[in-house]
């Protein structure tokens, strides 16, 4: 993964930090701050009658994380369907802890305020809802995750 200058080491103008993850080859940015750690489930369990994004949940140091399965939420086929090698990124929403499986984990970015972008109009409506904006990096869109409308959403559907 190559980023200029300006993106690997942020600029003067301000910037935003990002977890970067990919699935089926598209890069989607999670704002750091909402990142508490990144782990690779295994023997989590499945939960009947959950809706099928949700893969399941396992105690982790002790806490209960739901794992959810970004690709199904996104519309994509996963790289990798081994569950078990796939990596999750930990984050808590309404104190609780979730997982969040991807394909591969990327890097730490720092991104420069003047590159964020509104979401293009041509961006699926189903990752409008979810996404926060893009930012054009030199030979990819990074698309950055609101990660609150993601579980709100998946959780109302699970009530549903």
């Amino acid at each position: 993964m190559s980023y200029d200058t300006q993106v690997a080491h942020g600029s003067s103008q301000g910037g935003k930090q990002f977890v970067t993850i990919r699935l089926a080859n598209q890069m989607i940015g999670l704002p750091i701050e909402k990142v508490h750690d990144v782990f690779f489930p295994s023997n989590f369990t499945p939960v009947p009658l959950a809706i099928d994004q949700i893969a399941g949940v396992l105690n982790l140091r002790g806490r209960i994380v739901t794992i959810i399965d970004l690709s199904k939420i996104m519309g994509l086929v996963a790289v990798n369907e081994e569950i078990g090698e796939r990596p999750a990124v930990g984050v808590n929403y309404a104190n609780e802890s979730y997982g969040l499986l991807t394909d591969t984990l990327g890097e730490v970015v720092t991104l420069s305020d003047n590159m964020f972008e509104p979401n293009p109009v041509n961006l699926d409506p189903e990752w409008a809802q979810l996404s926060l904006g893009t930012y054009r990096l030199e030979h990819e869109l990074l698309v950055v995750l609101d990660i609150d409308a993601l579980i709100d959403g998946l959780m109302k559907k699970e009530a549903a």
